[in-house]
């Protein structure tokens, strides 16, 4: 059975996450008590119909959760494959959307504000947040970002070797936090300045041949290739379950854009599992 676990910042967007998982096939638990955990897999590995399932565990299990990292760890030394999804944001726009939609936080319960109810959650989940396989921040990521992120990740099987997330941003809209390797345009000719490519993105022809006609682009992409060439196969050797590339450039329509695509089609080439999202191609 594939078995993955759900868990992160409350807000973060993990009922959405359960939402994709279970239409595209996954069983899906939501907010199972940290003592029951080896017991639902268990059950749940006896029933053939059940190919994939898919466990959501946070600070709502209250005083339990910090039994949550030992369950885990025992799961692992008795053979229990599984990958732990952790969704987490920015804490300001955790408590933004918060005000806006007036829940309550889970360990805030009236005793103690918001924002320090977030920053203790943020304390109690880093254990879980440093082993996770897969982080993704939706800090400026939409609802229908997420979605398309995590069918990219989670229609195969994420056992089948490593997932390179390339991903293009523009600094103006704030960094890539998720990212593992991040690489800046913005030194390049950048075609916001001439009036009739400003409203074109990086996926059009003319874009791509603005930013990669010129000396200065044609060296940048030979060294970063270059590097990108280098720089895999050690991640792949340390056993990384996701490589999140990341090129910002400031608005993260254009250069940036053409970039991210050059690096998936450049690692799709060499048969690497890949797929490419651009956060802030549409603002």
């Amino acid at each position: 059975m594939e078995l993955l676990i759900v868990t992160g910042m409350s807000g973060a967007g993990k009922s959405q996450v359960v939402n994709v998982l279970e239409d595209i096939g996954y069983y899906c638990v939501d907010n199972i008590p940290p003592q029951l955990i080896t017991s639902f897999v268990n059950v749940m590995s006896g029933n053939a119909e059940i190919k994939k399932a898919a466990i959501v565990i946070d600070v709502r299990a209250g005083k339990n959760f910090i039994d949550i990292p030992p369950v885990l760890e025992k799961m692992k030394t008795s053979g229990v494959e599984y990958n732990i999804v952790f969704l987490d944001c920015a804490d300001d726009v955790l408590v933004r959307r918060y005000k806006e939609t007036r829940r309550k936080h889970p360990l805030s319960q009236g005793k103690i504000s918001l924002i320090d109810a977030v920053k203790s959650e943020r304390i109690l989940l880093n254990p879980v947040r440093e082993i996770a396989d897969f982080v993704l921040d939706t800090t400026q990521t939409s609802v229908r970002q997420l979605k398309e992120q995590v069918n990219m990740l989670f229609v195969g099987n994420p056992h089948d070797g490593m997932l390179i997330r390339c991903m293009s941003f523009g600094f103006k809209h704030g960094p890539a936090t998720e990212a593992d390797l991040m690489f800046d345009v913005r030194c390049l000719p950048n075609p916001y300045y001439i009036d009739e490519l400003r409203e074109k993105t990086g996926l059009e022809t003319e874009i791509k041949d603005f930013v990669l006609n010129n000396e200065q682009s044609l060296e940048f992409k030979k060294r970063l290739l270059s590097f990108i060439d280098y720089a895999v196969p050690l991640y792949c050797s340390e056993g990384k379950s996701q490589l999140v590339i990341a090129v910002g450039c400031t608005g993260g329509k254009h250069r940036s854009v053409v970039f991210a695509e050059l690096v998936e089609k450049h690692l799709k080439e060499q048969n690497y599992n890949t797929s490419v999202i651009h956060r802030d191609i549409t603002k």
